[in-house]
């Protein structure tokens, strides 16, 4: 199959890791900045492979390789839904780098034209191929847990002003968003996942404690009641010092608890249930090597991806798991700013709401 990269930033190494170990045909590469392309490619080995086509408009490279069949976007978040729609419209398959937009129109756009136009799209919210995540899942989806009570998700994570300096369009409304939009949306997407999707409501607070030279917050704190009767609380900063600390992971049932550990859930911490299982001795304590924050994820999230498209079906994570993990996010934002719970579905939201959010603080 083959694969372009749009976008050779700090995540893209990890696409390329994932083209590689799957196997795709990698046809191009695109970014504004040539030097990205070169290094990433480095980092694999690719830098002399000829075959390898660099581009800094993505427009160019569509048009030139119109073999591509599947496309990664890891670009500035903020251009993520206008990409994915070109590539959609273009009938090329996508996945998108977290957030998969930045406005509920978009992401709604985004969902409503890959289906008229029978692409795949895959929200990049690898974490749940976790080996941790995974199991966790399948009790739950086995009824182990029983009726569930309640969970949480605490992103504990430090960013320093010398992540920022890396690019200017981190950290502001229009592009990124902040700790909650680019570091805890992986989180966020696991507890509404694991909670059952269907939100009720949500009250948030957020504040700008330590990066003043930003537009958005660096820690997030919210309540969520979920339609099935559970309630769930998100914690997500940049704020721990002096590096990352934790993301973990809560679900506590009637007849199980379970921690998921480690600086990305890839720990299984805690893991109690009523009943016994076999594997379970095996899962106790475990932990899935990996070499940074993002996990071993992309590799399996790009080979779910592939056979969605060779067999015609939804991928595993597909976009509409993207609108629900920015949806969180916003309505978090927006009952910050207002005071109030805010009830979902939310409608007619984007991130650029919120500009003068901490201004008329």
């Amino acid at each position: 199959m083959k694969y372009a990269l749009i976008g050779c930033g700090r995540i893209s190494t990890n696409h390329i890791k994932a083209a590689v170990a799957n196997k795709l045909e990698i046809v191009a590469v695109c970014d504004v900045i040539p030097d990205r392309m070169e290094e990433v490619l480095a980092k694999h080995d690719l830098q002399n492979n000829k075959s390898i086509a660099r581009y800094t408009n993505y427009k160019e490279m569509l048009a030139e390789h119109k073999e591509i069949q599947l496309c990664s976007i890891a670009t500035e978040s903020g251009l993520h839904a206008e990409i994915a729609l070109y590539c959609i419209d273009h009938g090329i398959n996508v996945i998108i780098e977290k957030p998969m937009a930045m406005s509920i129109a978009d992401a709604e756009e985004i969902i409503k034209r890959s289906e008229n136009n029978g692409v795949k799209v895959s929200a990049c919210h690898q974490n749940r191929f976790n080996i941790a995540v995974q199991q966790m899942r399948k009790a739950l989806e086995e009824g182990r847990f029983g009726k569930i009570s309640h969970g949480s998700i605490h992103v504990r994570w430090n960013r320093n002003k010398d992540y920022y300096d890396q690019a200017k369009w981190r950290g502001t409304w229009a592009q990124d968003g902040g700790a909650l939009m680019n570091q805890c949306i992986h989180g966020i997407d696991l507890l509404r996942w694991m909670m059952g999707n269907e939100v009720d409501e949500v009250y948030g607070v957020t504040k700008q404690q330590f990066h003043n030279y930003l537009q958005c917050e660096d820690v997030g704190m919210a309540v969520v009641k979920f339609k099935n009767g559970a309630v769930g609380t998100i914690e997500g900063t940049t704020n721990v010092y002096p590096k990352n600390l934790e993301e973990t992971l809560y679900l506590f049932g009637e007849k199980g608890t379970v921690k998921l550990g480690g600086k990305s859930t890839n720990a299984i911490d805690v893991w109690d249930f009523a009943d016994s299982c076999d594997r379970d001795d095996q899962y106790k304590g475990y932990f899935e090597e990996t070499t940074n924050v993002y996990g071993n994820g992309h590799t399996s999230l790009f080979a779910d991806v592939i056979d969605a498209i060779n067999n015609n079906r939804k991928p595993y994570v597909d976009a509409v798991a993207g609108r629900n993990a920015l949806e969180m996010v916003l309505a978090i934002y927006k009952s910050s700013f207002t005071g109030k719970p805010v009830k979902l579905p939310l409608e007619k939201c984007s991130s650029i709401d919120f500009v003068d959010g901490f201004n008329k603080e």
